[in-house]
């Protein structure tokens, strides 16, 4: 197969193809790092390409086909990382000019799994500082462009993951979801975005920003998230808060449907403001959600933005994380961030306390939609991409927000763990992708893929291409 028509595969079809020898894990991981001379210029979507070394794995990978070896599920699939995630023996900046040439010895168990896997590393992506913020820009390598309008951010943190996966630079980008950080980018570029549940995937090296971080990862298609969940779920001893195995293969149990299962549809958890042609688009995918075979209600919330409880943990592990910096170089940090640690070192250990009981109170509310249904859906967010160079989301309404506080949708279920997967709800006129929020009760994965799985045959996207 030319090189040209291997940019657009999936993981799974890329994986199924090294198998049958109709292209090599060479011929794969060349193509991959062709696309990105050739499209990643005027994106910035990847800061470090280590051509050498992702050359040198996949001629490795080639040599155990042909010694005839037993092959992992992803052998010879190209990924890129997100650089604020440990890849051994390189350098990882955080975005960040204090902390610009942190290096370790060590992958971070995400990593691990994926190589061991016989996935191929061909790339970092860009993050703002320590993913402080739900766009895309730092003062180390500068701001990523959206493939749908390169005047526009394609969100964040994981926007250069979102905006490589986009642009066909690679099937699979490893990311962070602190409060939307997945889910964010994947609305803003058509993408798929997964957080699965709160300790799912293990997250080490541990943080002070572990209470609410989660691992995943942003693809194209929802097989391709099935088939990661597989591989890199289950147990770390050294995450104390990783969760046992789940015992059940989604990539096997992908394709059962969902027929007959209660899904919600809220256009605003009782307290968002929603841009009008979002709100269409939303409610428009939910009404076709019904071809599912789900049966889907529109219901009326009547939560409280949860906004002030998640805020001081959000604030407070910045805090902890860079009381030290902010001292000795915080001329050197982003101003918004700086502001962000500021707000975090006034914190006491009773807005601590206050925050937990706060958390428990805002899940004593959700709990409630899973009595009655199976799945929540709602908008990923309220707005279509905006500019580049913007921290926060224009206001609607007049509204005044505090930071990352347009992410309404999103930041829930990073409090509460449940997962939460964004599938594409369709494109605005201008041709800006719009994004469909599929939330399941906690630990219930399976169920957000399948659904995301149904949707995706109803309405498919893995075709619709940025005119690059």
């Amino acid at each position: 197969m030319p090189h040209d028509d291997l940019h657009w595969l999936s993981a799974v079809e890329l994986a199924a193809g090294i198998r049958a020898k109709s292209y090599s894990p060479v011929d794969v991981t060349r193509a991959a790092l062709d696309r990105i001379a050739k499209v990643n210029p005027p994106l910035n979507a990847l800061v470090t390409v280590p051509e050498g070394a992702a050359v040198c794995a996949a001629e490795k990978a080639d040599e155990a086909i042909k010694r005839g070896d037993q092959l992992g599920p992803l052998h010879g699939v190209p990924f890129h990382v997100k650089d604020n995630l440990y890849v051994a023996d390189s350098r990882t900046t955080f975005g960040s000019l204090p902390a610009r040439e942190t290096v370790t010895a060590d992958d971070c168990t995400a990593v691990e799994r994926l190589r061991a896997a016989g996935a191929i590393m061909i790339g970092r992506t860009n993050t703002p500082e320590f993913g402080w913020k739900g766009v895309t820009d730092n003062r180390v390598f500068g701001a990523t462009r959206n493939p749908w309008n390169r005047d526009l951010t394609p969100g964040g943190s994981s926007g250069g993951a979102a905006a490589a996966v986009a642009a066909g630079m690679g099937p699979v980008g490893i990311g962070t979801d602190g409060g939307g950080s997945l889910r964010i980018p994947a609305s803003f570029c058509g993408l798929v975005g997964f957080k699965a549940s709160f300790g799912r995937i293990p997250n080490w090296p541990g943080s002070s920003g572990a209470m609410l971080r989660h691992i995943g990862a942003i693809t194209r298609t929802v097989a391709d998230q099935a088939l990661l969940l597989d591989v890199l779920a289950g147990p770390d001893r050294r995450d104390l808060l990783s969760l046992p195995p789940a015992g059940v293969s989604c990539a096997a149990e992908l394709d059962r449907g969902i027929k007959g299962k209660r899904v919600a549809y809220s256009p605003d958890f009782g307290y968002a403001r929603v841009e009008a042609e979002v709100a269409a688009i939303c409610r428009r995918a939910a009404e076709r959600f019904a071809e599912t075979g789900a049966h889907v209600e529109p219901i009326a919330l009547d939560w409280r933005d949860p906004y002030d409880t998640w805020s001081v943990f959000f604030f407070g592990t910045a805090a902890a994380s860079m009381e030290k910096k902010l001292a000795e170089q915080g001329d050197q940090l982003d101003p918004g961030f700086r502001r962000v640690v500021e707000r975090g070192l006034q914190l006491r250990g009773v807005d601590f306390a206050n925050a937990l009981a706060g958390r428990h109170e805002f899940w004593d509310r959700v709990r409630r939609v899973y009595d009655k249904y199976d799945l929540l859906l709602s908008p990923t967010l309220p707005v279509p991409p905006f500019a580049v160079g913007q921290d926060d989301a224009p206001p609607l309404e007049r509204e005044k927000l505090g930071p990352l506080q347009w992410t309404q949708f999103t930041y829930p279920f990073n409090l509460t763990g449940q997962p939460a997967i964004s599938v594409p709800a369709g494109w605005t006129k201008a041709g800006l992708p719009v994004g469909l929020q599929i939330v399941g009760d906690r630990h219930a994965d399976l169920a957000v893929l399948q659904a995301a799985r149904a949707w995706e045959l109803v309405q498919p996207w893995k075709e619709k291409h940025p005119p690059m």
